[in-house]
């Protein structure tokens, strides 16, 4: 039937003749499929998918085959380094009548996890993790790139010290006339003053951008999250009991971190293992109205 429709992708020429470095789609919604070690489930992902237009005679290539390329993906078969080199490949070679030489893809979901209490035992609740994983086949040598975002609670070690010296100051207005104070009054005066003043925490992420190698078995999603998340050791929790409430405040105050202070800690972390990575840590600043960031780059 389609003999009979026209095409002027075929039939006509662009009016400026030039060649395009990438021509496809966008935001394209796709149910894909994740397994990685002791993890299988299907998630909602936009996918961008491309390929290049050398020729500047061709006037524009035929995004309904880059769509059903796309479309066979989404029949179970899980995202692996392999799937993608020969989804990418099926993407040039399906467009060879348009001279193209290379394809990229691009696909952001919401890695969905299910994480333990700290402390309550059988209590666990839902978190989900923003990936990105981009692909690309040029020269035939594919190339791959993940984007995982972890969030995490820090607290400020300048605002601690100053909340410490105040219950200092606190303590000592109380009991500096006294030589000898029993531990029962201590124990009881920090009960009732020990949050005379409390130190700032805050909401905060890291986004980390590693390499990946062509001939991996699988993506590692788990394997570069939990690697961000031991780093700075306060991950944000999902069901809590004041039991874990107060694990975590606990962790919380034994691992004080400034932004520079979690960007070290996630480089050096990282180091062995993953190939390239690039850190960006935010701390959404509960004393500013602004955040503070930092940045880790490998060579620099």
């Amino acid at each position: 039937m389609n003999l009979s429709l026209p095409d002027v992708s075929l039939t006509e020429r662009a009016v400026t003749l030039s060649p395009l470095q990438w021509v496809g789609m966008q935001g394209i919604d796709l149910p894909v499929t994740l397994s990685e070690p002791g993890y299988h489930r299907e998630v909602h992902a936009r996918v961008d998918a491309q390929v290049d237009l050398p020729s500047p005679l061709i006037k524009g290539i035929h995004m309904s085959r880059l769509y059903r390329l796309l479309d066979e993906l989404a029949e179970g078969r899980a995202l692996s380094p392999n799937t993608l080199k020969t989804l990418l490949q099926a993407m040039v070679e399906s467009h060879r009548d348009c001279e193209s030489r290379s394809a990229r893809l691009r696909f952001s979901f919401d890695l969905l996890a299910r994480r333990s209490a700290l402390v309550s035992v059988g209590l666990a609740g839902w978190k989900a993790y923003p990936v990105t994983l981009e692909a690309s086949l040029n020269g035939g040598e594919l190339q791959l790139q993940l984007t995982a975002t972890v969030g995490y609670s820090s607290t400020c070690p300048c605002s601690a010290a100053l909340a410490r010296q105040l219950i200092e100051h606190g303590f000592v207005s109380d009991f500096g006339h006294l030589t000898a104070v029993e531990p029962v009054a201590v124990a009881a005066w920090i009960r009732q003053y020990a949050t005379l003043a409390t130190p700032h925490s805050q909401r905060s992420e890291a986004t980390v951008r590693v390499d990946l190698a062509a001939d991996a078995a699988d993506l590692g999603l788990f394997r570069l999250i939990d690697g961000i998340e031991q780093a700075v050791k306060t991950p944000v929790q999902t069901a809590v009991k004041r039991a874990d409430e107060q694990a975590f405040a606990a962790l919380n105050g034994q691992n004080l971190m400034f932004v520079e202070d979690a960007a070290r800690r996630i480089q050096a972390a990282l180091a062995q293992g993953f190939s390239n990575p690039h850190i960006h840590v935010r701390h959404l600043e509960s004393l500013h109205p602004h955040d503070a960031a930092a940045w880790a780059v490998p060579g620099q």
